[in-house]
């Protein structure tokens, strides 16, 4: 009997527990640990930061759906690694491994900027206990609007809530007749709008400097933030931008649990992997989704990280259970995971879907277009996903239908 445990619960760990338990033999035990005992849907939080969504909306509790499926849920934070014993140490005692996959996702460092982050003057969505915090906020800036600062801070690699949240508070703003009354910037160390941490996808710069200027909303690219004090974000290169309501996303880390573990990761704390997602170090241990340490796509001037999309973290996932199941039964690992960048941003009304194959250059593949469909597909794909993971299904069947729909498929084959 193999023991599979994983660290996290999310977009990555939840479809990674439920493929284990699919593609393994029953005698083999798969055990989940998460800190949070809930599965919540990570891309609708800016719905959430406006109350277009709730909590309820978009989560689900993570005890039944497990124990329905055979899978041990330890609900728990995981305090450190123990590579060479084959143990994961929780606050509720140690979990013994052959093979272990870290789903964990990022450390989220407000710590990088002083004032940044729910604990000082700037909302997130993150979370969604941040989401709902910025809802609590933003509920009450409408009572007396006045600027909003959306962005990412230096070091940032995950830039589309932050165009999300841009369009999605100008769309809100829209319907309640405020807008005239809310100036929006938009801060970020990207060298230009639309960058994306992707050195661009496309016509993304030109589509995103047109929106911007059609919505009227300025960007402020290729800056640092210094200091975020209350009603007042200070940048680097001098300029002080006022706000009544400002989300910025911050840089990630690796969570303390995973970084700390000699050998395992980058200076960052992000795991080291190799092509089949394994470590190079301890090859029995896998990683997948935030939590993996890939390059920037490009140097920028101020730094920028590369972003793993939800289509990339499936990705990540098959391989790394088909690679397991390889090794348990003595045979070759050939599974890789296609980086891939596929994303679907929502903007209110509308929305923009931007493609990159492979994410990094060259490209074969290279395109981003707009339309009320991107909206709608978003819409369904939560839906979607939502019951994918309250079933107990981790076969992307949905979203192969959505990028077939897009012709996405097809240019993957050809690429």
């Amino acid at each position: 009997m193999a023991r599979i445990a994983i660290i996290g619960a999310s977009i990555g760990g939840l479809p990674a527990a439920y493929e284990a338990r699919a593609l393994l033999d029953k005698k083999h035990k798969v055990t989940v640990i998460s800190n949070v005992d809930y599965f919540h849907f990570v891309p609708s939080n800016p719905w959430v930061a406006v109350g277009w969504r709730k909590r309820k909306d978009i989560s689900f509790a993570l005890g039944p759906v497990l124990e329905k499926k055979g899978i041990e849920f330890v609900h728990a934070a995981a305090t450190r690694i123990e590579p060479e014993q084959n143990r994961v140490i929780t606050a509720k005692g140690e979990v013994p491994y052959d093979y272990l996959i870290i789903a964990t996702g990022p450390k989220l460092n407000f710590g990088a900027v002083p004032g940044l982050g729910p604990s000082g003057y700037t909302q997130s969505v993150c979370t969604v206990d941040h989401a709902e915090q910025a809802w609590g906020t933003y509920q009450s800036f409408l009572k007396d609007p006045g600027p909003i600062v959306v962005g990412a801070a230096q070091g940032a690699s995950c830039f589309g809530p932050a165009y999300e949240m841009a369009f999605i508070l100008d769309a809100d703003l829209r319907k309640k007749k405020l807008r005239r009354k809310v100036p929006i910037y938009f801060v970020t160390p990207e060298p230009y709008i639309g960058h994306m941490g992707l050195a661009g996808v496309g016509k993304s710069r030109r589509l995103m400097e047109d929106e911007f200027a059609e919505h009227s909303i300025k960007p402020i690219h290729n800056v640092s933030i210094k200091e975020v004090q209350p009603g007042k974000m200070l940048l680097e290169d001098g300029q002080e931008v006022p706000f009544r309501y400002s989300m910025i996303i911050p840089p990630f880390a690796g969570v303390d649990a995973v970084a700390g573990t000699q050998g395992l990761c980058n200076p960052k704390g992000f795991v080291n992997i190799d092509s089949y997602q394994a470590n190079p170090k301890y090859p029995n241990i896998y990683a997948v989704g935030v939590c993996v340490a890939i390059p920037p796509v490009e140097q920028t001037p101020i730094p920028t990280g590369a972003p793993k999309t939800g289509y990339m973290i499936e990705s990540m996932v098959s391989a790394a259970v088909h690679n397991i199941k390889a090794d348990i039964e003595n045979n070759e690992k050939k599974d890789t995971a296609t980086w891939n960048a596929i994303c679907l941003a929502d903007m209110g009304d509308t929305g923009m879907a931007f493609v990159a194959l492979p994410q990094m250059a060259p490209r074969n593949v290279t395109w981003a277009k707009k339309g009320k469909w991107v909206h709608l597909a978003k819409i369904a794909l939560e839906k979607y996903f939502l019951l994918k993971m309250k079933k107990g299904v981790s076969e992307p069947f949905f979203e192969k239908a959505i990028l077939n729909a897009m012709g996405i498929n097809k240019l993957e084959k050809q690429a």
